[in-house]
């Protein structure tokens, strides 16, 4: 069996700088988990604290300020539920200028940079740019939300399969996913940024096959002291999401795991969340 790897590939990844933080010049996509201070990773703490500039989404806009030196540059560059006040090709640039000049930037992304996240659109750019850059995989909201509300992605017996789904497409309008496909793998569904989108969602899960009474359940501002989840059927969805309106961001599971929410002990986790906000 010959490997898959060119020695291009090994001869890039060996020139990056192997320390804690970005040299100067470099570019680090970090991941800031789902929000919880918390969940922030050891080396995505140390990227930030040796940073020039970061570059973040608005969940973790505190965190940033939390963790970045007093003389760095802090600019939120997050999209809020359907506006980029700030549009892509303004961030690339913008960290395209700073690395040639020899600042030392981390662009900070709720969750993990490679999952829904167009961390991989800007390692392309800088890629071509022959900027060097680095990934610090963040926890998704994927894995976090689900768990925050007690609902195990897999469990045996119940689910051995997991997909995650985009709501939404580079138009807005709900992706050409193969439904009945899904619907026939069954497992679990997670889907991101399907809110806007959640009558369209079910009336195409509905039509590629799957039942009205499958479970489905919503968590909003996952991790936050805010959090809060709504339980229902896919079925009954829309009407359950127009008498408790969530605030956003949210995500969606669907399927048997979402029915089988497991009753998570109040050990005051909230009260520890809101003092690390303040």
């Amino acid at each position: 069996m010959h490997s898959t790897f060119s020695k291009s590939d090994i001869g890039r990844a060996s020139t990056l700088a192997m320390g804690d933080a970005p040299a100067p010049g470099e570019v680090w996509l970090v991941g800031a988990g789902p929000g919880d201070p918390g969940l922030l990773t050891l080396r995505a703490a140390t990227a930030i604290r040796g940073a020039d500039l970061v570059l973040h989404d608005h969940i973790p806009a505190r965190i940033a300020r939390a963790h970045a030196k007093p003389q760095a540059t802090l600019l939120d560059v997050g999209k809020r539920k359907g506006a980029a006040p700030v549009p892509q090709p303004r961030i690339i640039a913008r960290m395209l200028d700073a690395a040639r000049a020899g600042k030392r930037v981390v662009r900070l992304k709720a969750g993990d940079p490679f999952l829904f996240a167009r961390g991989a659109e800007e390692a392309a750019a800088l890629t071509e740019a022959g900027i060097p850059w680095r990934v610090v995989p963040g926890i998704s909201a994927g894995l976090a939300a689900p768990a925050a509300a007690g609902i195990a992605l897999t469990r045996r017996g119940v689910t051995g399969a997991v997909t995650f789904l985009a709501g939404h497409d580079e138009t807005g309008g709900l992706p050409p996913h193969d439904w009945a496909a899904l619907a026939r793998a069954g497992g679990t569904l997670v889907v991101f940024m399907a809110m806007s989108r959640l009558d369209g969602l079910v009336l195409a899960l509905l039509a590629g096959g799957y039942s009205a009474a499958t479970p489905l359940a919503v968590i909003a501002q996952a991790s936050l002291p805010g959090q809060v989840s709504l339980t229902t059927t896919l079925g009954a969805a829309t009407l359950a999401a127009r008498r408790e309106p969530l605030p956003g961001p949210a995500l969606i599971v669907i399927g048997a795991a979402a029915g089988q929410r497991l009753a998570l002990p109040d050990l005051g986790q909230a009260a520890v969340a809101r003092r690390a906000f303040r």
